[in-house]
């Protein structure tokens, strides 16, 4: 049973709506099996001897109630059931409830409202909801105090140098660490805020200087330091290279001081370590985040990458140990000689995630078995490939300070724990270029390791590739017929298959989705599925994280293994199933291509581009501007109507400047506007367009046909349910942020619009 089937099914259910059999109906909409539901039906599977209420074992307790509060019966009835029935209905059928008492998910909605709730009852037809951990409002908050304070810095000290602002990103990097630290019993409590508070002046003039001389202390053992104030010197040594460089800090004044004690204010202790990416996203210019490629993480997310790769199965082996405690040796021996590898790590939120959980299940298997002993678990089982300096440096420092949690954490349980300070070697991250460097020097493959490598590698379309991008796709790549159309991530897949085969290792990695669209599917995965194949993929959803400028991408998630007939995992929004194979277009089937087609299969017309003038607007017109022509003689045959998909969805008017006429006209205003082509194509970067220099009053890209056409805009809302597209006379010009089909049929209209389409 598919989804569109249960929607069909659901939507039926309402329009002929019956009371007497409605729950049955329910039930068979979801393609349990009839035989089965009959039996209910008549009473042999009812375990309730209760008029009016069905139970059902494992599946359902339902009851109709006409007369009492339908909100305190199903809180009653949620705390009676002793079947463990999975699904708590109560309605009168104008309202229903439902609680799923596995996710404790609850539904409230008028019951004509059921078909927009489908995926509720998902679990009866086989698919499992998805569940996820939700955002920490410790680390949105975290994030937001962060960027506020570096935008006061910012403005204090107007410098946009890149050695600026990467002492600015060491400097915050440093303040964290400080914060987290009085929280959390490294340092007394309060004891930074409060120092700053006492020995710093209200206008900020002496915080920088203050600030500089606490990092010198916080790198200096105790028994090398010398005639310190008792201030100073109760501070610990800390090491691990994050007070090493000496760098100035940013000036203060009495705002930016303000703002640097409210941050402090927040329980630090509360954060994720993954905040550091979050932070270093809002403090990193927008130019340099994009020259980078990277995109930043949260917790959800980066849960759905490591449950399916290795949590998931980790804890059915631990459910399965119960209390034997060979089993539980067995599983800690297991997950002790895991490594974790992100080749392209960034600040490292993967990397902390991941060790985080495993600290969490070795703690459970401790719990399961009564054991005695300490964590087993190191950084050193943690590696990565990060291509900027300062961000590996955080990625080390973010996972020293999950490992301070953790074992706060472990203290909490079990009484006892390592030592705090001074700092030791967190995480194996190795500065460079992924594309360039053996992954098997990076992280090595020991016969009894047990390696996942994860991540969320740069995406960067062809079109959006600096020099460099394109020199590591051609040196990863460069043996695959049309590689220049891949996508940067297309390197990290690749690379992980060859790196994964025939070993102990799986791969997950965020992606843009595009790589499992179109044209990129037949050039990239024939190479990638010749050795490994899927065996699970998060289909198409929006990525987001907790950082200042939340922004969301489409991307999918896709997991590799070597080649096994272990069923494999599709996992849509908030479903999962299982399918045997998985293709690369992320559906359950076999593997088979969609090769790249000139014509159509059908006997529809051809959809052109739209006309690219590439003239700076200068061929464009307001109707202001149209008016200023047309009062001029024999005018109007220099201009046409021309739309757009920003025009044509938001109703804007505008005219271009069009044909041949153009070259003899004396209008002052148009003589002026070719001028400003010519002048504006002389100077562009691209060849062609210096050539169309010549030819002022043409577009660059003609498609234009004298015909009535349909508009299909290129960029329109995925929040739509239709495409706004339209009928134009023959006399409109159609630009290239719309697609045109010239001299259409009728009916054509109603095809690509439709929503099957």
């Amino acid at each position: 049973m598919n989804i569109a089937q249960i929607e069909t099914n659901l939507q039926e259910l309402i329009t002929s709506f019956n009371k007497e059999s409605f729950i049955y109906d329910l039930l068979r909409a979801y393609g349990l099996p009839k035989s089965s539901v009959t039996r209910l039906q008549r009473g042999a599977l009812n375990l309730s001897k209760v008029e009016g209420e069905i139970s059902w074992k494992k599946r359902l307790f339902f009851i109709e109630e006409q007369t009492e509060d339908l909100h305190l019966t199903i809180s009653e009835k949620v705390k009676e059931i002793t079947r463990d029935e999975r699904f708590v209905i109560v309605t009168d059928y104008k309202t229903l409830l439902a609680v799923d008492t596995k996710t404790k998910e609850t539904l409230d909605i008028p019951l004509k409202d059921l078909p927009k709730y489908y995926d509720f009852f998902l679990p009866w037809a086989g698919m499992e909801k998805a569940q996820y951990v939700g955002e920490n409002p410790a680390d949105v908050k975290a994030a937001e105090r962060m960027a506020q304070l570096f935008d006061r810095i910012k403005a204090d000290n107007p410098d946009d140098s890149a050695e600026f602002l990467h002492g600015l990103n060491v400097f915050l990097s440093r303040l964290l660490f400080c914060f987290f630290a009085e929280d959390t019993h490294i340092f007394e409590e309060g004891q930074f805020t409060n120092a700053i508070a006492s020995h710093t002046q209200p206008d900020g003039s002496d915080l920088s200087e203050y600030l500089d001389k606490l990092f010198e202390v916080l790198n200096t053992p105790e028994n090398k330091r010398k005639n310190l104030p008792e201030y100073l010197n109760a501070f610990p040594y800390v090491n691990g290279g994050l007070f090493r460089d000496k760098l100035y800090s940013p000036k203060f004044t009495r705002r930016s001081r303000e703002l640097l004690l409210y941050s402090g204010e927040q329980n630090w202790a509360a954060i994720n370590p993954d905040i550091f990416g979050s932070m270093f996203q809002a403090s990193v210019s927008i130019d340099q985040r994009g020259s980078l490629g990277q995109h930043y993480t949260s917790v959800p997310n980066i849960m759905k990458v490591i449950e399916p790769l290795f949590l998931n199965e980790l804890y059915e082996e631990l459910e399965k140990a119960g209390n034997d405690q060979s089993k539980l040796n067995a599983l800690l021996a297991r997950i002790h000689n895991i490594k974790i590898f992100d080749p392209a790590c960034g600040s490292g939120n993967f990397l902390i995630i991941a060790y985080k959980e495993l600290r969490i299940l070795e703690m459970k298997i401790f719990k399961a078995g009564e054991m005695m002993a300490l964590s087993g678990i190191h950084l050193s089982q943690f590696y990565g490939i990060e291509i900027d300096d300062f961000a590996g440096e955080i990625a080390k420092l973010a996972l020293w300070l999950a490992e301070h949690q953790m074992n706060v954490e472990f203290f909490k349980e079990f009484g006892r724990t390592n030592p705090t300070l001074p700092l030791t070697e967190a995480g194996k991250i190795v500065i460079g270029n992924a594309c360039r460097l053996d992954w098997e020097e990076v992280c090595p493959n020991n016969e009894e390791d047990e390696i996942y490598v994860l991540g969320n590698p740069p995406y960067l379309g062809s079109r959006n590739q600096e020099e460099n991008h394109k020199k590591d796709i051609e040196h990863v790549l460069g043996h695959i017929k049309g590689y220049k159309k891949l996508d940067y991530i297309a390197c990290w897949f690749y690379l992980s298959s060859k790196y994964l085969f025939r070993k102990n290792i799986k791969s997950a990695f965020v992606t843009t989705n595009s790589i499992s669209q179109g044209e990129q599917v037949l050039l990239l995965w024939p190479y990638i599925l010749n050795t490994v194949e899927i065996f699970f993929a998060h289909q198409s959803f929006k990525w987001r994280n907790s950082a200042k400028s939340n922004a969301g991408v489409t991307v999918s998630i896709v997991g590799l293994g070597n080649k096994n007939n272990s069923k494999k995992l599709i996992i849509n929004n908030t479903f999962e199933k299982k399918a045997l194979k998985i293709n690369p277009y992320l559906v359950e089937g076999e593997t088979i291509y969609i090769d790249q087609r000139n014509t159509p299969l059908s006997n529809m017309p051809e959809m052109k581009y739209g006309n690219e003038p590439r003239e700076g607007g200068n061929l464009l017109l307001t109707p202001q501007e149209k008016e200023k022509i047309v009062s001029y003689p024999n005018s109007a045959n220099l201009i046409k109507k021309v739309t757009g998909a920003n025009e044509y969805i938001n109703n804007i008017e505008r005219y271009c400047l069009w044909g041949d006429e153009l070259l003899k006209s004396s209008i002052p205003f148009v003589k002026k506007r070719l001028e400003q082509v010519r002048a504006y194509r002389q100077t562009s970067k691209r060849k062609a367009t210096q050539k169309y220099s010549e030819k002022p009053h043409l577009f660059t890209s003609i498609t234009y046909k004298k015909e009535p056409s349909i508009i299909v805009p290129i960029v329109s809302s995925e929040n739509r349910n239709y495409i706004p597209m339209g009928f134009l006379d023959a006399n409109t010009v159609i630009l290239n942020s719309a697609q045109a089909i010239y001299n259409p049929e009728p009916y054509i209209f109603g095809v690509i619009n439709s929503r099957m389409h």
